[in-house]
């Protein structure tokens, strides 16, 4: 689907000034569904992971099991958001769109500018499922695509919506806002985040399919280059020496199989990983590189966590490895830029406590790994049905 018929069937113009809904109202409910069962049908569907797992996403099932999380007791939707979605990562888009439906809203979405052939099969199967029966939300979903320097068209969504939805890189933000908001209008932003992985070596170990957590981490690193915010960047190891040293043999001799069978790596993504690992070992002393000739993974084994590891942020299978003696070591270097602790052979609980115990600033999503990527209607510390709408009292 081209950029025109997008804005054609799905016309930004026409969504502005239409009325809110209550949270998780029927209608969209039963539009998801149907948009869910349309796309898992479609046998391309399985060319695209992330897409698939949208969809899967999308069904009844699982969305009424957010809901029961939810207090929409005298809830109503703010009115208009204007989402901007990453460039970056194809599907994020319509996640975005999904939760401002689900609270209720109208939504203007700037998609990636890039052309992802996921996108165009997803927003072909949400113009058939609002043709087949849903014509009725159609005034609530308004699609747009153009180029960030476009400073007029986000001056012009941004007087208009009640709340604005940011992804993106730091810059992206400040950027964007320099767009003004109503008075009454705020910015929900996700911004640039860090995120880890914590493997208990012992219990990796006792795990009876090596190719199977390589499968998960593979999924939570390679599929998005490493560029998704959740993906994990710095791996801690727990356990007794012996076992960490198997471990990491094991771990990444499988991972790597793996990455050699289904990842193509990109030159100039070489080169940078190389780069990084360089500079870092440049400023920082007790920093051993592991590298293979294929350069599918570059391993930066470090002594102690120091404080900035955040700020080496290459992508496509470059990670920094600690054997620690706790998990308290990472209570130092955790700041607000981190957003996902994926494990391992971990109680879940355990680590949320850890986080609030500690009075962590940063760790919003606690996750196995393999998982890091799956979309929740609570994601980097909001609960964005209770933030995209409001609470109507009366005393």
């Amino acid at each position: 689907m081209t950029t025109a018929t997008t804005e054609q069937v799905f016309d930004p113009a026409a969504v502005i000034g239409t009325r809110p809904l209550p949270p998780f109202s029927d209608q969209v409910l039963d539009f998801l569904a149907d948009l869910s069962k349309a796309m898992l049908r479609d046998p391309r569907c399985r060319q695209y992971p992330d897409a698939a797992a949208f969809a899967f996403w999308c069904r009844r099932a699982g969305l009424e099991q957010e809901q029961r999380g939810v207090d929409t007791t005298h809830r109503i939707a703010r009115g208009l958001v204007f989402h901007i979605a990453p460039g970056n990562v194809p599907i994020n888009f319509a996640y975005s769109l999904v939760a401002g439906l689900l609270a209720g809203n109208a939504n203007v979405v700037r998609m990636p500018s890039t052309d992802f052939p996921q996108v165009d099969f997803l927003v072909s199967h949400l113009a058939r499922t609002i043709e087949q029966g849903h014509e009725d939300l159609r005034r609530y979903i308004g699609l747009t695509r153009y180029d960030r320097t476009d400073r007029a068209r986000t001056d012009h969504f941004s007087a208009r919506c009640d709340v604005r939805v940011i992804w993106g890189g730091d810059q992206t933000i400040a950027e964007i806002r320099r767009s003004p908001l109503a008075a009454r209008s705020f910015d929900v932003t996700f911004a640039d985040r860090y995120s880890l992985c914590v493997i208990d070596a012992a219990a990796y170990l006792d795990s009876p399919d090596a190719n199977a957590v390589a499968q998960g981490f593979f999924n939570d690193t390679y599929l998005f280059d490493q560029n998704a915010c959740t993906a994990p960047h710095l791996l801690v190891w727990l356990g007794s020496t012996p076992d960490v040293h198997r471990a990491q043999t094991r771990f990444w001799d499988a991972l790597h199989a793996l990455v050699q069978r289904e990842y193509t790596l990109a030159p100039v993504s070489a080169v940078d990983k190389l780069t990084a690992a360089y500079m870092f070992a440049a400023e920082h002393t007790g920093s051993h590189l592991h590298t293979r000739q294929d350069n599918l993974i570059v391993r930066s084994e470090l002594d102690a966590l120091p404080t900035d590891v955040d700020r080496f942020h290459a992508s496509c299978g470059f990670f920094f490895e600690r054997h620690a003696a706790s998990l308290h070591e990472i209570v130092p270097l955790v700041t607000r830029r981190y957003q996902t602790l994926s494990y391992l052979g971990l109680d879940h609980k355990h680590l949320r406590d850890f986080v609030l115990d500690n009075g962590l600033t940063g760790i919003d999503r606690v996750v196995p790994l393999g998982r890091t990527l799956d979309f929740s209607l609570r994601w980097d510390g909001y609960n964005l049905i209770e933030t995209l709408s409001r609470v109507v009292v009366s005393c």
